[in-house]
């Protein structure tokens, strides 16, 4: 017995873990379905299907640097990261989805470079609070100055030398969590019956890196931006709560959702320029977190598109720092009546393996 224990234990926990390590892009849910009458008049749950969807999705972390006295000078560095596409599903009250790079083009990659990057995601979604938490590192950026102009067919300016790192955790709390679902709009674990919104508030720790060989801006802009120009490595560490309001528009089994929170954010900054020049400070500056998806949600068939975005806000003396990381994605699935083992929930299944 001891033995099949064992073998049972240690196939699930393979198993589980194949599914996160396969590769950068893993979502995950869970959630015990219990009777609510005032909530099953607005939301409907599927406690008894499982779904399987194909997905498509970008993930993208991007940065941008601004002249503060002027406003009138500016540099975004985006990264070049491809398309994914995989498979979702919602199993045992568990949802993840995997997803595999598809290859850029040549003209895309000589157009824009390209980007390296791990990005790494964990959503955990309940009737009242959401878990996002992330770790991304990107390298190689393209540049878009408003004041340079780029012919057409022509290579955009590139940094391949330029590193950014993004960890972080936020989470959500949904005040009208008897009427409104974001899992409804976001991984189709259940179904808005009913037109709701809800305030919410947003809670995030975060810390932003960015570093090249050389100044990121560059010595030659010294006259536009200053010292500021200079800036070789940049790190910033940040605490932010943001209210909001979240709103489900539904008809005849359509949705819209829109999320949109602001507040304030305490950030510690860092940063150092290219000839060794170091210098730290302490600033409150803003965190906002914006969210829109689109779709059909019925009793069998869904599918939608989303974007996700979350963004940060800071000052380093004339260079003001905007940098954000979002989520494009595109799936459509169908709910399947659950059969044999795939009607036990996650917490269930070490006892179903082992046959009690």
């Amino acid at each position: 017995m001891l033995q099949r224990t064992a073998i049972s234990t240690t196939l699930l926990v393979f198993i589980l873990t194949s599914v996160a390590c396969a590769q950068n892009d893993v979502e995950v849910a869970a959630s015990k379905p219990r009777t609510d009458t005032i909530r099953s008049q607005y939301i409907q749950s599927f406690p008894d299907h499982f779904f399987i969807w194909p997905v498509l999705k970008q993930r993208k972390l991007d940065f941008e640097l601004e002249n503060r006295p002027s406003r009138n000078n500016s540099r975004s560095y985006r990264s070049n990261k491809p398309y994914s596409f995989g498979v979702g599903m919602y199993l045992f009250e568990l949802g993840f989805e995997l997803a595999f790079a598809v290859p850029l083009d040549e003209k895309s990659k000589t157009l824009y470079g390209q980007s390296h990057a791990r990005d790494i995601q964990l959503n955990i979604y309940g009737k009242k609070w959401g878990i996002d938490a992330y770790h991304q590192k990107y390298e190689g950026f393209y540049i878009i100055d408003p004041n340079v102009d780029v012919p057409v067919n022509v290579p955009l300016p590139q940094r391949n030398d330029i590193e950014t790192t993004n960890n972080g955790i936020t989470v959500n709390y949904i005040f009208n969590n008897k009427k409104f679902s974001f899992r409804s709009a976001y991984n189709f674990a259940e179904r808005q019956l009913q037109s709701s919104g809800s305030f919410l508030l947003f809670a995030s720790l975060s810390s932003f890196k960015a570093y090249a060989d050389s100044a990121i801006i560059g010595r030659q802009y010294v006259n536009q931006y200053g010292d500021g120009a200079l800036i070789q490595k940049i790190k910033t560490t940040a605490l932010g709560v943001a209210p909001g309001y979240t709103y489900n528009l539904i008809h005849k089994g359509f949705f819209l959702n829109g999320t949109l929170a602001i507040g304030p954010s305490n950030s510690w900054l860092f940063y150092q320029n290219d000839d060794g020049k170091q210098k730290s400070d302490v600033a409150f500056n803003a965190f906002i977190s914006a969210r829109l998806a689109i779709g059909y949600n019925g009793d069998r068939f869904f599918g939608g598109l989303s974007f996700i975005s979350q963004g940060r806000s800071v000052n380093f003396d004339d260079v003001h720092l905007n940098s954000s990381n979002g989520t494009f994605k595109i799936l459509f699935g169908y709910r399947f009546r659950e059969f044999g083992i795939l009607k036990h929930r996650v917490w269930d299944l070490p006892k179903a393996l082992l046959g009690n």
